[in-house]
């Protein structure tokens, strides 16, 4: 007996079709938008906490820049504004708001300077102390928000008679922590390098980053489905790791295709819900598309993730059938 042709093998699940599914139950279930959504209300029309007296003066900042050699004005006038900017307009609350899991977010990169309303109420962070302590606070809350809009949105897709266990929280806890190490470990670093690259020839720095670009290709995927076993599966969180990995490895052309489509989607509808100015009632309208767009989305990946590992399970099952059978 020959072991299965290819021509026998059930096709991959459809990227549209997972898509179009996750669309389908959110329209079904659409209270399970509010998290995403109260967060962007509270982001927009809330109280800002601003750290602009904790950090370097930006006279100082821009003294020290002008010192250094061989820095081209151009460029050095780029940094002090970004700078400035950062400073100004950063609001700690938008910490609520965590990676990788965590409640989306359309407002923790805009900023908005004003709403409807008027001027917001400005809170200074008189320390650094205050800047750590508050922003450790928010990023656990944070956590634990994503945990639970997480949980609540893979719950309306396991399989019938399957429940999310709450020892899912606690996995994701461990997940984020782990990629916050990751990120201040690897990230920082490279971060510090392109930007002193960047200061002194922005075309090495832009060649470096095109360069970490192609290589974070490979990793994009198995980051991406990190912890959907842990929802979906009751795994812990290296188990869920490996399982991403898994995918990955034998989906990789599928399965970088339904990642590229969730950031195409996600980065182009946000550049729509961005256009209404912040003082404008028109943003919640942008705030209501985004809420709904990207839980949407989140379940299509949890759809993708739930069919992809079925579908990986009974290929495995079938080629080691074939391989166990005796030869005729």
């Amino acid at each position: 007996m020959e072991a299965p042709r290819l021509e026998t093998l059930p096709p991959p699940p459809s990227v549209i079709s997972a898509i179009k599914a996750g669309f389908d139950t959110i329209s079904t279930h659409l209270a399970v938008i509010l998290l995403p959504l109260a967060l962007d209300l509270f982001l927009w029309l809330g109280p800002r906490l601003n750290i602009e007296k904790v950090l370097l003066p930006a006279s100082e900042l821009n003294q020290s820049l002008a010192e250094m050699p061989s820095v081209p004005t151009t460029t050095l006038e780029q940094v002090f504004t970004y700078y400035a900017d950062f400073a100004k307009n950063f609001n700690l609350f938008s910490s609520l708001s965590t990676f990788p899991i965590g409640i989306s977010s359309l407002l923790r990169g805009i900023q908005p300077a004003d709403n409807p309303l008027g001027l917001p109420q400005i809170i200074p962070v008189a320390s650094l102390e205050g800047i750590l302590g508050w922003g450790l606070l928010f990023t656990v809350v944070g956590w634990l928000g994503g945990a639970v809009y997480y949980r609540w949105v893979a719950s309306l897709v396991m399989p019938k008679g399957e429940k999310v266990h709450l020892a899912a929280v606690g996995q994701s806890f461990s997940l984020s922590i782990l990629y916050t190490i990751l990120a201040f470990g690897i990230g920082m670093p490279l971060f510090l390098i392109l930007f002193l690259l960047y200061i002194f020839s922005p075309v090495i720095g832009q060649g470096l980053l095109l360069v970490l670009g192609f290589m974070s290709m490979w990793l994009v995927v198995p980051l991406y489905f990190a912890g959907h076993g842990i929802f979906m599966s009751s795994q812990d969180m290296f188990s869920s790791i490996f399982t991403g990995v898994r995918l990955a490895r034998f989906t990789l052309p599928t399965s970088s295709l339904f990642v590229l489509c969730v950031l195409v989607i996600n980065m182009g509808l946000n550049y729509l819900w961005s256009m209404p100015q912040s003082n404008s009632w028109m943003l919640l309208v942008g705030i209501l598309g985004h809420a709904f767009i990207n839980t949407a989305l989140l379940s299509a990946s949890f759809i993708y993730y739930r069919d992809t590992t079925a579908w990986l399970q009974i290929i495995f099952d079938k080629l080691k059938a074939g391989a166990a059978a005796p030869r005729v």
